[in-house]
């Protein structure tokens, strides 16, 4: 019983971040060379505003992408779409596109936590 109690209080104090879609597709963009995937950050973590992209091929290497903002500011409840383009030869390499929660130094507390999401190609 006190396994299940201390699950319960857990699970409803730990907020993630949302990204949706859980399995995208890359498609082409209107610059040659390069290809595009959509996301929707949704910040469900009061203690939060940043936010990390990444990229990383099946063995979970990083891989090289392009966006306007790799770092992004997203406030409480706010939800912003993201574009991220990658090389025309990295796209067959692309597995998971990933958002990592970034605390900066001065709003740390002790019980602040990372979360990471991670996305995998359809």
């Amino acid at each position: 019983m006190k396994y299940i109690i201390a699950l319960l209080a857990f699970a409803t104090s730990a907020y993630a971040h949302e990204m949706t879609p859980t399995y995208f597709e890359i498609k082409s963009s209107y610059m040659e060379g390069m290809s595009k995937t959509k996301f929707r950050l949704f910040n469900r973590r009061s203690d939060v505003q940043y936010y990390e992209f990444s990229a990383f091929d099946k063995e979970w290497n990083p891989l090289p992408f392009a966006t306007t903002d790799k770092l992004v500011n997203i406030e409480y409840l706010d939800i912003k779409d993201i574009t991220i383009y990658f090389r025309d030869t990295d796209v067959k390499k692309v597995y998971y596109v990933c958002t990592t929660s970034r605390l900066l130094k001065e709003d740390v507390t002790s019980t602040a936590i990372a979360s990471k999401i991670c996305s995998r190609i359809k």
